[in-house]
């Protein structure tokens, strides 16, 4: 180390005078900032410029927008992010776009994070969250789903959670009103517990709380009993409301589609089960989604198929043979779709390898 040496005083003086003079004359040049590593859970500013909804996009075109998308599940609709082994990062926006999808299905459980009693207030700090997904998503121009997941205390008693349930949408639709159309909303993932005349009415219930502060945005609705195709036969549709797109979910068969999962009773007897795509498996396919387009037809509203995957537990080769014929078969009844899932138990990729399950992304976009 260099030995200070000492000034004579006035010299000193002199040259501080200098570097106060210079520093005041100088404001444009400040210390340079510290580099600081991006928190696992942002929340940065919401949106730093004015957004719009823009003009209103008919039903039917907005669902054939949405195209091949992809579930980041595990991650939001968890108790809480990352306790089931997933957080959202920036880089899985990329990856999706990247990968040729359109859209972002966002399981959220918004019911873990809103206050128990009226007004039911959503946490800022977990809204902030959100916010940040949908901002990553339409910056790369995908569409974004935002729906309500895992809200178990509805599902078992939906007359006691009734009025959480739709004062939860009214903060969710009063905070994105302003949002782009890309930005959908889903009223309620698998509604299940109650029968379709009790779920009917509070989905219109619902829909008319969004509707005061987004009076064009589209909004998904599937039918009760897990969003089956049985569901989507009894679901009742407000007929002046055509901003609305139908959904349902397809896992069949189920022994095949859930062999081997841990929330599953029984599942383990299902190990082995393969689908070989003969005529008869995919007869039974075409015959489901025939279903589908024709209820479709009747009532004039557009489809979405929101979740359908093979867990990891079945052999690739099954998965992908049962993964491709469902995506192609939705297309050519224009039926776009969202995979189930990105990055979990039935993941199109592979956290651990950071690389795609490259059969399955083939399968899904070829």
């Amino acid at each position: 180390m260099t030995p200070y040496k000492s000034f004579p005083k006035l010299t000193t003086l002199l040259y501080l005078c200098i570097i106060s003079f210079v520093a005041a004359c100088n404001p444009l040049s400040p210390p340079p900032s510290p580099t600081m590593s991006t928190p696992p859970t942002p929340t940065p500013e919401i949106f730093p410029t004015p957004l719009s909804f823009g003009e209103p996009i008919e039903a039917f075109e907005q669902a054939e927008q949405l195209g091949r998308g992809v579930n980041f599940a595990n991650a939001l609709e968890a108790p809480n992010e990352g306790e089931w082994g997933l957080t959202l990062e920036e880089r899985y926006f990329d990856l999706a776009k990247e990968g040729g999808f359109a859209t972002i299905r966002l399981p959220v459980r918004w019911s873990a994070h809103a206050e128990v009693q009226a007004p039911y207030t959503i946490d800022e700090n977990f809204f902030r969250r959100i916010d940040w997904a949908i901002a990553h998503a339409t910056r790369r121009g995908l569409n974004i789903v935002v729906n309500m997941h895992h809200y178990e205390e509805f599902m078992s008693n939906p007359e006691e959670h009734r009025a959480r349930f739709i004062a939860i949408w009214t903060q969710i639709a009063e905070r994105y009103q302003n949002q782009p159309a890309t930005v959908v909303f889903e009223l309620c993932n698998e509604p299940n517990g109650m029968s379709a005349n009790r779920w009917n009415p509070i989905a219109q219930e619902a829909l008319a709380a969004v509707r005061t502060t987004n009076p064009t945005r589209n909004v998904i609705i599937g039918g009760a009993d897990w969003n089956s195709i049985q569901g989507l036969m009894d679901l009742k549709l407000p007929e002046a409301d055509r901003h609305v797109i139908a959904t349902f979910h397809y896992y069949s068969p189920f022994e095949f589609t859930h062999q081997g999962a841990e929330w599953v009773k029984g599942s383990e007897a299902w190990l082995g089960t393969e689908w070989l795509g003969k005529s008869n498996d995919k007869s039974v396919v075409n015959y489901h989604l025939d279903q589908v387009a024709q209820w479709s037809e009747e009532n004039r509203r557009p489809m979405w198929l929101g979740e359908f995957g093979a867990y990891s537990k079945a052999d690739m080769d099954s998965r992908v043979r049962w993964t491709s014929y469902l995506a192609r078969d939705a297309e050519k009844h224009h039926i776009s779709w969202a995979y189930w899932e990105f990055g979990a138990g039935f993941g199109l990729y592979d956290l651990a390898q950071n690389a795609w399950n490259q059969p399955l992304l083939e399968a899904l976009v070829p």
